[in-house]
C-alpha cells in the first residue's frame, strides 16, 4: 500500500484513465479506516488532475479569449479610423457640394425674382394659375365654374339652334308670302300699266272732246254773229239757246282741262 501512495506522489500529470475509481467501501473501525485511506487516495489524485485540468483549460481560453478580443478591438479601431477619415473626406465632398447647389438654387431663385419682378402681369397669371391647379377650392370652383358654363353654353346652343329653326320657319313663311307679294305686285303692275293705257287713252278722247268744245265755242261765237244781222224778234229766242250752249261747251272744256292736268301730273302723257 506504500507503495502505491508512492507511486502517485511521483506521477502528479498522469494522464487520465476512463474507468471510474473504485468507491471507497463502508467504513469500520480504525484499522479498517486506514485500509480504506489507502484505497481511497488513486480517486482523490484522479479529482485533483481534473480540476487542475479544468483550471489550466480554463486560463487557455481565458488568454485565448483577451488575445482574440485584442485583436478585435485592434483591428476594429484600425478600421473604424480608416472609416471615420473616409467618412470626413465624404462629408467634406457632401459640403462642398452642397455648397455648390445651394448657391445655384439661390441664384436661379434670385433671377426667377428678377424676372417675375420684371414681368408682373406674367407672374400674377403663373401664380393665379397655380393656385387654381394645386389649390382645392379654387379648382373644385374653376370646375364648377366652367361645368356651368359649359352648362349655359349648351342650354344657349340650344336655345340658338330652336330660335334659328322658328326664323327658317318664318323666312319660309315670308317667302311664301313675297311670293304672293311678287305675284300680285305682277298683277298690280299689269292693272296699272293696263290702267295707265286706259288713261292716256281716256286722255287723248278728252282732248278730242276739249277740241270739239273749243269747236263749238267759236261756231257758237260765229252764229251769235250770224244771229245779230237778223231780227230781234225773231233771232232772240236763237241767241239765247246759242248763248247757252257756247257756256256750257265752255264749262265742259275747263273741267276737262282740269282732268288732262290730273292725269298728266300722274305721269302719263297725253
Amino acid at each position: 500500500m506504500p507503495i502505491v501512495a508512492e507511486s502517485s506522489e511521483d506521477n502528479p500529470i498522469a494522464p487520465p484513465s476512463n474507468a471510474a475509481p473504485p468507491l471507497p467501501p463502508p467504513q469500520g473501525n480504525s484499522p479498517k479506516k486506514l485500509e480504506t485511506l489507502a484505497q481511497d487516495a488513486p480517486w482523490i489524485d484522479h479529482t485533483l488532475q481534473q480540476a487542475l485540468q479544468a483550471q489550466q483549460t480554463i486560463v487557455t481560453a481565458a488568454e485565448n479569449a483577451i488575445a482574440a478580443t485584442k485583436s478585435r478591438l485592434d483591428r476594429i479601431l484600425t478600421t473604424s479610423s480608416a472609416h471615420f477619415n473616409q467618412s470626413l473626406d465624404t462629408l467634406q465632398d457632401v459640403k462642398a457640394e452642397y455648397h455648390v447647389y445651394e448657391d445655384l438654387t439661390f441664384g436661379k431663385i434670385k433671377e426667377g425674382i428678377d424676372v417675375a419682378a420684371s414681368h408682373p402681369l406674367t407672374t400674377t397669371a403663373a401664380l393665379f394659375s397655380l393656385g387654381v391647379l394645386f389649390l382645392k377650392r379654387p379648382r373644385r370652383y374653376v370646375y364648377f365654374k366652367a361645368r356651368r358654363l359649359f352648362s349655359t353654353e349648351e342650354a344657349m346652343l340650344l336655345e340658338a339652334d330652336a330660335q334659328v329653326r322658328e326664323l327658317r320657319k318664318s323666312i319660309d313663311v315670308l317667302k311664301a308670302e313675297s311670293e304672293k307679294l311678287e305675284k300680285s305686285a305682277l298683277q298690280a303692275e299689269e292693272k296699272m300699266i293696263r290702267g295707265k293705257t286706259k288713261l292716256r287713252q281716256a286722255g287723248k278722247q278728252i282732248r278730242s272732246v276739249i277740241r270739239s268744245a273749243f269747236l263749238i265755242e267759236k261756231q257758237a261765237a260765229g252764229l251769235k254773229d250770224v244771229l245779230k244781222e237778223l231780227p230781234r224778234r225773231d233771232a232772240s229766242s236763237f241767241r239765247s239757246r246759242v248763248s247757252d250752249l257756247a257756256s256750257e261747251a265752255m264749262k265742259e272744256r275747263k273741267f276737262l282741262t282740269k282732268e288732262v292736268t290730273k292725269i298728266n301730273n300722274r305721269g302719263i302723257s297725253v
